[in-house]
């Protein structure tokens, strides 16, 4: 069972294969040459004891030698476990780094090929059942074919028939192993598609933890995932007795391998066709022939486990990447044009449909109801939605030959779900500019308002909890404000940036982007209208075009859906103010 392709894509690894296979060989060595010196010394003293005349023996010599060979067994068992190690690390490293690499060649759409719970199992899991593969199984596996061949080589001087018998048995684990492999390869395909699966929902769940209680749907949810995890039960324990059962096997052709041998020896040590010596020498390595197989028979299970994941690590390896783009965002970037643009999820479900948008220099907003196709405008200027109709151009650039790294930066996404990490706000912000000054942070979390809750608590080293929890909605998003601001990009994409934070940090956020839209194409997306009232040009999206276009102003007159929703909202927030100022 071997990938050559595993092999050739970690080829350094191999080295060390290969020296666990020269330790192992050397080891065989120091054992034979211990079972011959031991049988030797037996053999003396038994016939010394039977008072035949014995040859004259050097015992001391013999027994210098046992020492030597045990010492140099140890030795190279030792070797063998380090090396062992260093091709396990080898490998871990090797293969986590080609998964990293190759998702950063797929770049931000690669959740369009692959989910992220499987890239996460693979490269866990899957990287650890190949460290086996690679640590154990492919030396075992050549030292496996070496050693029956030179025991053979070595005891047929002894007595030919007896090593003879010995070798054809050998075969006899294998042939076991292969008929298991033709069932083990479904059952593990089928084990790790639904431990992928089961990994996903996993997932899900607890990103949506919070809002599967908020509307009790977490034991639906549980009951689901009780389901797929009986089916994952299931399928694990046919694993496992797939695996009990196939030791078992190889346990009964090992041992009654290593009998049949012992009885031939047996039998031809009473008919004199060898001496006590060679009898000896051949009963006591009689189990060496069997144990390398009977050992890469435990490995085996182990390995394919190994080979299922690596069928999964080479469906993301081989995934088709996006070629090399050469051209960049024009420096002076004057406007994104959207011409004839379409997009769909599949044939059933059209998102955008012959959209037509130009962003200039100043504030752009697209507005519509949930749905309407408003966040998916924003994937694609993002590069995340590559599979769009049509032509988006950056001062007639188009996008798909724009390289990804300038892409990200010149056009900065904020939204309500920019991801700040645990660390600290300093280590936050210096993403986005890795060699900022501390003026620079500074002055970027004075226009996001952020000036002084940062030396109220400690200044740029404030800790931030996972997911930014010991932050408020609006602290948050003003962080990630500042870190866009602290990039200082071309084009900045707000989508529903000021969504579920209180109404004094909305305002807040709403002059940063109007100071912005004073030097840069500003592209705002906002459910509450009242938000888009300044910009120089509003695109209203509805059944998946754009039904109307203008100013605030223009399209107030045409009293058309924006107008109505408009309406709408600002009589709601009226009403809420008034509820508010009676409680108040």
């Amino acid at each position: 069972m071997i990938k050559t392709r595993l092999i050739k894509l970690l080829s350094h690894a191999k080295n060390y294969v290969v020296l666990q296979v020269v330790w192992q060989l050397i080891s065989l060595v120091a054992q034979i040459a211990l079972i011959f010196c031991l049988s030797n010394i037996i053999s003396s003293a038994f016939n010394l004891f039977s008072g035949e005349n014995a040859k004259h023996q050097f015992p001391s010599l013999f027994a210098a030698a046992i020492i030597l060979c045990i010492a140099t067994r140890f030795f190279m068992e030792w070797l063998t476990s380090r090396t062992s190690f260093r091709a396990s690390a080898d490998v871990k490293q090797i293969l986590r780094a080609k998964i990293y690499e190759k998702l950063l060649k797929l770049g931000s759409s690669y959740r369009e090929n692959v989910k992220t719970a499987e890239v996460v199992q693979l490269a866990s899991e899957g990287v650890e059942q190949l460290e086996i593969y690679f640590g154990k199984y492919l030396s075992q596996f050549f030292y496996s074919l070496i050693c029956p061949l030179i025991l053979f080589s070595v005891l047929s001087f002894v007595n030919l028939r007896a090593a003879a018998v010995l070798l054809v048995c050998v075969p006899l684990i294998p042939l076991s192993i292969v008929l298991v492999m033709k069932i083990a390869k479904r059952l593990l395909n089928k084990y790790w598609g639904l431990y992928a699966e089961l990994g996903d929902s996993f997932l899900e769940n607890l990103q949506g933890l919070t809002t599967l209680k908020i509307y009790k749907a977490d034991k639906k949810k549980a009951l689901e995932m009780d389901d797929e995890s009986q089916k994952f039960r299931h399928i694990t324990m046919k694993v496992l007795t797939m695996q009990l059962n196939s030791t078992s096997v190889m346990d009964i052709m090992a041992y009654g391998g290593a009998a049949v041998g012992m009885i031939v020896t047996i039998l031809q040590f009473r008919a004199g066709k060898v001496d006590l010596q060679g009898a000896l020498m051949i009963i006591l390595l009689a189990s060496e022939f069997f144990i390398p197989l009977r050992l890469l028979g435990s490995f085996f299970h182990i390995a394919m486990n190994g080979m299922a994941a690596s069928d999964k690590i080479f469906s993301l390896l081989d995934l088709p990447e996006p070629q090399q783009k050469l051209n960049g965002v024009p420096k002076e970037l004057k406007k994104i044009t959207f011409e004839n643009v379409d997009f769909s999820y599949n044939r059933d479900r059209i998102i955008l449909n012959g959209i037509n948008i130009e962003c200039q220099r100043g504030i752009t907003s697209i507005a519509g109801i949930s749905g309407s196709g408003k966040s998916t405008i924003a994937e694609i200027l993002m590069g995340r939605n590559k599979w769009y109709g049509g032509n988006v151009l950056f001062d007639g650039t188009e996008l798909r030959e724009i390289s990804e790294a300038s892409l990200m930066k010149n056009v900065v996404l904020v939204n309500h779900e920019s991801y700040l990490f645990k660390g600290t706000i300093r280590s936050n912000l210096l993403m986005a500019k890795h060699d900022a000054t501390e003026d620079e942070m500074m002055t970027v979390l004075e226009k996001a308002n952020l000036l002084d809750f940062v030396h109220d608590n400690g200044g740029l080293g404030y800790k931030i909890d996972e997911a930014a929890s010991n932050l408020s909605g609006g602290q948050k998003q003003r962080l990630a404000l500042a870190r866009a601001l602290l990039l200082n990009p071309q084009v900045y994409v707000f989508d529903e940036a000021t969504s579920n934070i209180d109404s004094e940090s909305e305002e807040q956020i709403i002059n940063v982007i109007k100071t912005l839209a004073e030097s840069k194409i500003v592209i705002l997306i906002s459910h509450r209208l009242a938000n888009i009232v300044n910009s120089n040009l509003i695109y209203f999206l509805h059944d998946e075009k754009i039904s109307e276009s203008g100013t605030h102003q223009q399209l107030m007159k045409k009293n058309g859906e924006y107008a109505k929703i408009f309406t709408k909202q600002k009589e709601l927030e009226s009403i809420n103010k008034n509820i508010n100022d009676i409680k108040g």
